[in-house]
């Protein structure tokens, strides 16, 4: 079957699209933090954070389809579930972001803000880190380093380098945050020299694909800083930590301690269907709406809405943010109390963890963290990997996961370790 559908996927869909795992897993069914596959094996998700509370949440799938059920159009309707939803999101906000477009994905949403950006400034120079990832625009795309686009970067890119954990940028962990910012401003100069000038900086306030590096509130206190001072905005990706993941804060620039001026959120906001948001101060959203004339048919749509509205509710009601704040606190104690050679560090916050593996000689352990995610879902627990080098386990499951799940995932991590060969 497998093979069948490997088959049909390059056969309809193109070659290199890309599949987890080494032999993939042929998913069907989902409830809660568990997955079932075409053969009825049941996998614990520590990974997959688009179903934000839990696959198959029956209030987001009844919310869903009563309204599809009602109506479905677009904004240039009036309906009130996108004011409604609006009025909800942008009261756990500060800052004055009080105005959102709604879009269908994350990378639609850093696009509007990466425009945002060039509308206030009437500057074209942005900033982000040399291992990141924020959308498969034309745009978003240019500031991805898994890929570089055709041509090489344009001039008016600048990528610095990401925090690290075990080489931090300075050296030391303590000289981190002045170094991150010193090259910020050394890229700002660059940008203005060249006369791109410079709009903004977008980064996640997890730093996730940098490979959730250890970095403490107030480590973009420099940065921003910078950033001010030099006329620029702070482009916030919440699309990954954001929603109370991190436990002790509802959003990750909350937790790290800095005033955005925009805010980018993706899936887990409607727990999987396709909605994402830019949210913004007034300011910001009127240079847009004067410099570009956008529309975007599905954003905001009713049942869109709907589905968002319904994951707050779950979010609320289910205390999940405390939850994470539990539960990620006994995962983290875990983690660290792991005993093995090729442990590097473990880290994270709330329900976002993971594990770096590095040889003796300080090189990253990238296979044997590949070997370490197989292992995992050969005993039924699916994870992956993150990171400049990719040796790092990312573990951010569905917010519902609870003590006995993290115990389960952390025992059977220490018996895939315990089984799995090293140099």
């Amino acid at each position: 079957m497998t093979t069948d559908l490997l088959a049909r996927r390059a056969n309809r869909l193109g070659p290199n699209l890309p599949t987890f795992y080494e032999n993939p897993v042929h998913l069907v069914r989902g409830e809660g933090v568990w997955l079932w596959d075409a053969d009825g094996r049941k996998y614990l998700d520590c990974y997959n954070n688009v179903p934000h509370v839990g696959h198959c949440h029956p209030h987001v799938v009844e919310a869903i389809a009563r309204q599809a059920s009602t109506l479905n159009t677009h904004t240039r309707y009036l309906h009130e579930g996108i004011l409604d939803y609006g009025d909800r999101l942008t009261a756990t906000l500060n800052h004055d972001l009080s105005q959102l477009i709604m879009v269908c994905t994350g990378s639609e949403a850093n696009d509007i803000a990466l425009r945002m950006a060039h509308s206030v400034t009437g500057k074209t120079g942005i900033i982000a880190t040399d291992n990141t990832y924020h959308g498969n625009t034309a745009a978003t795309s240019q500031l991805s380093t898994r890929r570089p686009p055709i041509g090489g970067y344009p001039g008016n890119i600048r990528l610095v380098p990401a925090p690290n954990s075990l080489a931090p940028v300075s050296g030391t962990l303590d000289a981190q945050p002045q170094a991150f910012a010193e090259n910020v401003a050394r890229a700002i100069d660059e940008l203005e020299r060249a006369g791109h000038g410079f709009a903004g900086i977008m980064l996640c306030p997890s730093f996730a694909n940098e490979g959730i590096p250890t970095v403490a509130p107030g480590f973009l206190d420099p940065t921003t800083d910078a950033v001010r001072r030099a006329g620029g905005l702070i482009l916030c990706d919440e699309v990954q930590p954001g929603f109370g993941r991190l436990g002790s804060h509802f959003w990750g620039h909350e937790w790290l301690g800095f005033a955005p001026d925009v805010v980018t959120i993706g899936k887990p906001m409607a727990n999987g269907h396709p909605c994402a948001a830019t949210i913004a101060r007034p300011d910001i959203m009127t240079a847009f709406r004067e410099a570009f004339g956008y529309f975007n048919t599905f954003g905001g749509n009713p049942v869109s809405c709907a589905a968002a509205m319904a994951t707050l509710d779950v979010i609320e009601q289910d205390n999940l943010q405390q939850n994470a704040a539990i539960v990620g606190q006994h995962a983290l104690t875990r983690l660290h109390a792991i005993d093995h050679p090729l442990k590097a560090e473990a880290r994270g916050a709330g329900l976002f963890f993971g594990v770096e593996f590095a040889h003796r000689d300080g090189s990253p352990a990238t296979g044997f963290a590949a070997q370490v995610v197989e292992g995992m879902l050969a005993n039924g627990v699916l994870m992956n990997r993150i990171g400049r080098e990719m040796n790092t386990l990312k573990m951010r499951p569905p917010m519902p996961f609870g003590i006995d799940h993290a115990n389960l995932a952390i025992d059977t991590l220490e018996q895939v370790l315990d089984d799995t060969p090293y140099d």
